[in-house]
């Protein structure tokens, strides 16, 4: 039998200890973004069926969840809207007394370290479900614009960190930056969902922002699953109308792009761990055929180690915890 070479990787694997101090990548909770769904009221609490776990919340138990990231040392947080009234035009996404603006006056005041983001769309606020307003049965593009950046202005008025479009639509990012420049939020950032893919892994999102659309799909302005390619030239054009950050949605089907979109772009990197990959592992683990916490944190640790900065994800608290703990 020849002899084993000189290097062994087994060495370097025998300890819990040995195999942290070599981890070429590394999962904080700094880098986690816990998105959470607020709606009006107070003392209400209403479990997303599809979503263990998830909740739709009034802006005071919004605070105790926030509150619970915050302590756990979460970035940030990402908020969604389910506003009381609905119409064609989505005309609540601007009202600065709709439940988003009022939460991040409150997560300002109440946790001001914490990062706040708030998503910037029409599809919870339309009576239709899509995602801007409609003319002769689809989505009009450049309508759409002006109500997103009045939509972006509202939510930086109340004073949000960062706002992030999620719309798909066309120069959206531009029209977002001139609205908010003209406002005078010259340093409020944007993360714009750059390379959202259409499919059928937001079905629990949908339950939970109430944003089901009542005719067709998303798939005209969504991107289509196969395309690696327009993602990267959907990427450059957000960058070269202003954004500051891009992310890739969802994340564990497209990780490839995750790659790609980080090795040619080297732009802040965002991925969204979507409501789909979240209620499948957490459907696997209750009924006995995973491990939660392993294949939870392995999900995370997967699209960091693609080149994700910051991962938006639903077991934010979850994970930070297991990392306190030392477990992970």
């Amino acid at each position: 039998m020849p002899q084993f070479p000189a290097y062994r990787p087994r060495r370097l694997r025998r300890t819990a200890a040995l195999r942290r101090l070599v981890r070429e990548t590394t999962l904080q909770p700094s880098q986690l973004v816990l998105p959470l769904f607020v709606r009006s009221g107070a003392g209400i609490r209403q479990p997303v069926e599809s979503m263990a776990g998830v909740a739709q919340t009034s802006v005071d138990e919004m605070l105790e969840d926030a509150s619970e990231a915050a302590g756990l040392g979460v970035g940030g947080v990402l908020l969604f809207g389910i506003p009381d009234r609905k119409d064609a035009t989505g005309s609540e996404a601007w009202n600065d007394e709709a439940p988003v603006q009022q939460a991040v006056r409150a997560l300002k005041r109440e946790l001001p370290e914490l990062v706040v983001i708030t998503d910037v769309c029409l599809c919870e606020y339309t009576e239709h479900g899509h995602c801007g307003v409609i003319k002769n049965g689809d989505v009009d593009n450049d309508e759409t614009l002006e109500l997103l950046a009045r939509e972006a202005v509202s939510h930086a008025r109340a004073g949000a960190d960062i706002v992030a479009p999620s719309d798909m639509m066309d120069g959206r990012v531009r029209a977002i930056r001139a609205a908010l420049d003209g406002d005078g939020f010259t340093n409020t950032p944007i993360l714009s969902y750059a390379a959202k893919f259409a499919g059928p892994f937001y079905g629990p999102f949908r339950d939970a922002a109430e944003s089901v659309p009542r005719f067709g799909d998303r798939r005209s302005y969504q991107m289509d699953s196969g395309n690696a390619d327009e993602a990267l030239r959907e990427v450059w054009l957000d960058i070269e109308e202003g954004a500051d950050m891009v992310m890739v949605k969802p994340a564990g089907p497209f990780l490839d792009v995750i790659q790609r979109v980080k090795a040619e772009t080297g732009y802040p990197l965002a991925a969204y761990q979507v409501s789909g990959e979240y209620a499948m592992i957490q459907a696997a683990a209750d009924r006995g055929w995973i491990d939660r916490e392993r294949v939870m944190m392995d999900s995370l640790l997967g699209i960091r180690r693609a080149g994700a900065d910051v991962v938006i994800t639903y077991f934010a608290r979850a994970a930070a915890r297991l990392l306190a703990s030392g477990a992970a």
